[in-house]
């Protein structure tokens, strides 16, 4: 059944297993999701109220039924930020690379970071909802686990992560599409927060360029680029630039409707693009969902004014090293970095399914245009265009007369303040499709 929270969103229970079925099993309620708990920061990133989603979700797990496990992913911790020293070396990941001189004012976000595997492991099952209007609504749950595995951190996210849902979900007649949907969540006894969200598929962007460029690797070792119609080629070709186009747009649309209710994405990568299919020839049903609300920043003067959270910090102290100060000055250069994730994605989209497997990764790309090119995308395209391998991904960014990368450069620009807003990506000749 549906019910309505009270003071907080939900409640602590023991979620039902398919095999608990004709069982009489009484919840057991320890304590509200949302609670924070003795010496935790409190929350930063839901300032505003969301009465109308809190009766809508649905919070009684006898409510939900729990199939089987899907996987499991985990997050990169970053715990330090410096910017880089003019013609000196940097040490990322134990990589010894020499970097040529940059200016102060576009250095801000080429920083050395510190990064390790983080302590939050979260768990995906399949599940379905058994009872209520929503009865037979498949579901995927993505769990947290509790304080003494994940830490207080994982309540953080997790408590994040919800109430940036609650947020976006709070007016009905106004729902964006490319925003994955939640649909409720309960706590367990043992302090795990397992929130349900609509199965609107269970493949990633990551998904489709690893499973395409696979693909690409197969066909080579059979020859069968020996015997392709060059029709067919083409054919196939148009359709994987149609297909990565739209998913862009979905995921930029998503952004953009983020960014006009005072949120940060703040974790956009391959991995946080769902989409209900990966078929190219499909691509008329494509719906790109953006997911991984955990690090959600609110832009809001007012939230901005009111200090920052644990989640939030990594983010202001790049803004302050930006020269970023005012909260009018945050709050763009918080858009900004969002868009420079998003700058990243798309040059992933626009070179890994048109590789073989294995010759580009996101890592590799992001060095190549980061460290080796200074985000000077025309010395890369000539370097690409060298390459055999990567001569497919260089046509794609041409089209229109270079408007690919024409777009990239813009979103990937050094200096935060000439980076495009959303809207601004979404409108441009590439985005559109013109250049198709």
């Amino acid at each position: 059944m549906l019910i309505a929270a009270s003071d907080s969103l939900f409640v602590s229970a023991t979620p039902r297993k398919p095999s608990d079925r004709g069982h009489n099993q009484s919840p057991v309620r320890t304590r509200f999701l949302l609670q924070v708990s003795k010496g935790s920061r409190p929350r930063t990133t839901a300032t505003r109220k969301v009465p109308s989603i809190r009766a809508a979700l649905i919070t009684n797990p006898d409510d939900f039924e729990v199939g089987r496990f899907v996987g499991s992913y985990g997050f990169m911790n970053i715990t330090s930020y410096s910017s880089i020293q003019t013609g000196g070396t940097s040490n990322i990941s134990g990589l010894q690379e020499f970097t040529p001189g940059y200016s102060s004012e576009d250095i801000e976000r080429l920083r050395v970071q510190d990064v390790g595997e983080g302590q939050v492991k979260i768990r995906l099952y399949e599940g379905r909802v058994t009872q209520g209007p929503l009865k037979g609504t498949r579901i995927i749950f993505k769990v947290y686990p509790g304080q003494r595995a994940g830490g207080i951190e994982a309540d953080m996210m997790a408590a994040n992560e919800l109430s940036t849902h609650a947020f976006l979900q709070s007016d009905s007649r106004n729902i964006c599409q490319n925003i994955q949907f939640l649909l409720g969540g309960f706590e367990t006894k043992t302090g795990e927060q397992w929130l349900a969200f609509r199965d609107d598929g269970k493949y990633s962007s990551a998904d489709y360029a690893k499973v395409t460029s696979e693909t690409i690797s197969k066909n080579l070792v059979k020859g069968e680029q020996k015997f392709w119609n060059p029709f067919d080629q083409e054919l196939k070709l148009k359709r994987r630039r149609f297909f990565i186009i739209k998913l862009l747009n979905g995921a930029m649309n998503g952004l953009a409707y983020m960014h006009n209710h005072d949120r940060l994405h703040q974790s956009l990568g391959p991995a946080s693009v769902v989409l209900n299919i990966i078929a190219e020839k499909d691509a008329a049903y494509l719906v790109p969902r953006l997911r991984d609300l955990a690090f959600s920043v609110d832009i809001g003067y007012s939230a901005i004014g009111a200090g920052h959270g644990a989640l939030s910090e990594g983010l202001w102290h790049r803004a302050s090293t930006a020269g970023a100060f005012t909260p009018l000055e945050k709050r763009a250069y918080g858009i900004a970095d969002d868009i420079y994730e998003a700058g990243l994605l798309f040059a992933y989209l626009a070179f890994v399914p048109f590789c073989e497997a294995g010759v580009m990764d996101a890592i590799s790309l992001q060095r190549l245009l980061e460290s080796t090119f200074q985000l000077d995308l025309n010395a890369a395209r000539e370097y690409c265009l060298a390459d055999d391998r990567l001569v497919e991904a260089v046509k794609f960014l041409d089209l229109g007369d270079g408007a690919g990368w024409e777009l990239l450069q813009a979103m990937l620009n050094p200096d935060y303040r000439r980076r495009p807003i959303a809207e601004a990506v979404l409108s441009h000749r590439f985005m559109t499709g013109a250049v198709l």
